[in-house]
């Protein structure tokens, strides 16, 4: 299933087989995505997690100035943004609600799913994220 970057350039994410893939539905409007983004750009950046991408797809209506400002708010400096706009992607994985995120392994399987807010900075999410690596 495609979905967009910033540049409008169609995304794959069978392009990414081999990665740790974190798949984190969000919107500008979205009080809890806006709490746990901070925590999910750091964890882009961690070292110890160097196979992970991490796609933040807003699947908001807002256009990509919003959401440059939202990044920029957050000072968000190691996450791209990414769109979903026909909302293929959310339907595929059958989205209940914001913020989600799907963890996907290597063999482009989802293994899990947590629907609401996370601290993806919490080590015992990382240590369990590392076995996955």
């Amino acid at each position: 299933v495609i979905f967009k970057d910033v540049n409008n350039q169609n995304i794959n994410l069978d392009d990414f087989r081999n990665k740790l893939l974190i798949v984190n539905f969000w919107a500008t409007w979205c009080a809890p995505c806006r709490e746990e983004m901070p925590s999910l750009d750091l964890l882009q950046s961690d070292k110890r997690l160097s196979n992970l991408k991490v796609f933040p797809i807003n699947v908001g209506k807002e256009d990509i100035f919003k959401s440059k400002v939202f990044f920029k708010e957050l000072n968000i400096k190691n996450l791209d943004i990414y769109f979903d706009p026909t909302v293929d992607l959310a339907n595929k994985f059958s989205l209940r609600g914001l913020p989600t995120t799907i963890l996907i392994n290597k063999k482009g399987q989802e293994f899990a799913r947590i629907i609401g807010y996370v601290d993806f900075n919490d080590q015992k999410f990382i240590n369990w994220l590392k076995n996955f690596n």
